[in-house]
């Protein structure tokens, strides 16, 4: 077996280039680009998200208000 690890099977007609994960920089244009995406895509999600979280966060409120009218002060008065 004279192969090494990365040259384990011969395909034809398909090129692949890949550059070392150490040869990369991790944080390239992360001021420039990285952080104006970001708010671009939290402008363009924000009305998708928050509303029905608004929507649900009162509804469980009031319901939530309801069940707590539902006990009589009048019936634990005497209770000491």
């Amino acid at each position: 077996m004279d192969r090494h690890f990365g040259n384990l099977i011969k395909v034809r007609h398909i090129i692949t280039y890949a550059i070392s994960p150490f040869e990369q920089k991790a944080f390239a244009n992360y001021l420039s680009k990285g952080i104006p995406n970001t708010w671009k895509r939290f402008r363009g999600q924000v009305l998708r998200v928050v509303p029905p979280f608004v929507f649900s966060y009162l509804i469980y409120t009031n319901h939530k208000h309801e069940l707590s009218l539902r006990k009589n002060p009048a019936d634990n008065a005497n209770n000491k």
